[in-house]
C-alpha cells in the first residue's frame, strides 16, 4: 500500500506471520532525521545517491550497494542529486531473524548472533533477494512464495552474518546506565538529573558522554525509544492516542509530529497498514 508525502513517496507493506515490514521509497531531499530502530535493517539502493551518518561516518549508497543497520544504529537520510533516490528496505523482528538463522544453520538461537561489520556492503546476489521479498511482501504470488522468498534471505544473511562475534560497544559507564534508565522509564517524563543521578555524574558530563557514546543527546535517544515502543503498540492495533499516552508524549498530535519525522508516515497510517483496521483519527 502507498502513503504519499508531497512529490515522495513511500510503499510499506508487513508480513504478519515473522512481523518483516517492507518499505519502497523515493526521496527527494531530507529524508529522515537521526533516529534508530529496535529491528534489523537490510535494504538496497535502486536509483541515485543515498547519503547518510551512521557509527560516526557519512556514507554514501549507489545503485545496487546493500544498507544494513543493527538494532540501536542511528543513522539519517537524504538524497545527494536532485532526482533523488529510491531504495528497499526489509526490517526484521531480531528475534525472529536468529530463530530463522538458527533453523537454517541446525544450532540453538542463543548461539547465533548477527553483526553487519559494515555499513555499506556490495553482494549482487542478496541484492536480489532483498527486492524479491518486498515484492513478495507486498503482492505475494502465494503464501508458499513469500515464505520462500524469506528463507531465502535468511539463508544468505546466515551464511554472511550469523555466528560473527558481537560488536562491543566501548560507551562509557554513565552512558550506559543513563541509556538503561531510559530504557526501563521511557514512559515517564524524565528530566537530565534524574539520568545524572542514575549514572552517577552532573548533567553537562553525561550530556557529552552520552552524545559521543550514542551520536544522540539524551533527549533524542529518549524521543527514539518512546517511538520504537509506538510503533509495536501500533502494529498491535492500539489507537494512537492511547499509544500516545502509554509511551510518554504529550498527546497525539505531539506523537504524530515525532513518528512522521522518523518514519514518514503519521501513526494512524501505519496502524492501519500493519492490521488492516480503520484510522481511529488522522494524526
Amino acid at each position: 500500500m502507498s502513503h504519499k508525502l508531497t512529490n515522495d513517496w513511500l510503499e510499506f507493506a508487513r508480513d504478519p506471520r515473522s512481523g518483516t515490514e517492507a518499505v519502497r521509497a523515493c526521496f527527494h531531499a531530507h529524508a529522515y532525521d537521526p533516529h534508530f530502530h529496535d529491528q534489523v535493517l537490510v535494504g538496497v539502493t535502486e536509483q541515485g545517491v543515498q547519503q547518510f551518518r551512521c557509527r560516526r561516518a557519512v556514507h554514501r549508497s549507489t545503485p545496487g550497494r546493500l544498507i544494513f543497520f543493527e538494532p540501536g544504529d542511528t543513522h539519517d537520510g537524504e538524497a545527494r542529486e536532485p532526482d533523488g533516490f529510491i531504495y528497499t528496505m526489509l526490517y526484521f523482528d531480531p528475534r525472529w531473524l536468529r530463530d530463522a538463522a538458527a533453523l537454517y544453520a541446525g544450532r540453538a538461537p542463543a548461539d547465533t548472533i548477527f553483526h553487519f561489520p559494515r555499513t555499506l556492503d556490495d553482494d549482487a546476489a542478496l541484492a536480489q533477494t532483498v527486492r524479491r521479498v518486498r515484492q513478495q511482501i507486498a503482492t505475494p504470488d502465494s503464501r508458499m512464495a513469500r515464505e520462500a522468498a524469506l528463507d531465502a534471505v535468511v539463508a544468505r544473511l546466515a551464511q554472511r552474518f550469523a555466528g560473527s562475534a558481537e560488536r562491543q560497544h566501548q560507551a562509557p559507564r554513565a552512558a550506559k546506565l543513563a541509556r538503561e534508565a531510559m530504557d526501563a522509564g521511557f514512559d515517564r517524563d524524565l528530566g537530565l538529573d534524574d539520568l545524572a543521578t542514575a549514572a552517577g555524574t552532573d548533567r553537562f558530563r553525561l550530556t557529552r558522554a552520552f552524545s559521543a557514546a550514542y551520536g544522540l543527546s539524551p533527549h533524542a535517544y529518549l524521543v527514539q525509544r518512546r517511538l520504537n515502543h509506538a510503533r509495536t503498540l501500533l502494529a498491535c492495533g492500539d489507537a494512537p492516542a492511547d499509544v500516545a499516552a502509554a509511551t510518554g508524549f504529550a498527546d497525539q498530535s505531539h506523537l504524530g509530529r515525532w513518528f512522521r519525522r522518523a518514519f514518514g508516515m503519521t501513526p494512524a497510517a501505519y496502524r492501519r497498514l500493519c492490521t488492516n483496521l480503520p484510522d481511529a483519527a488522522t494524526a
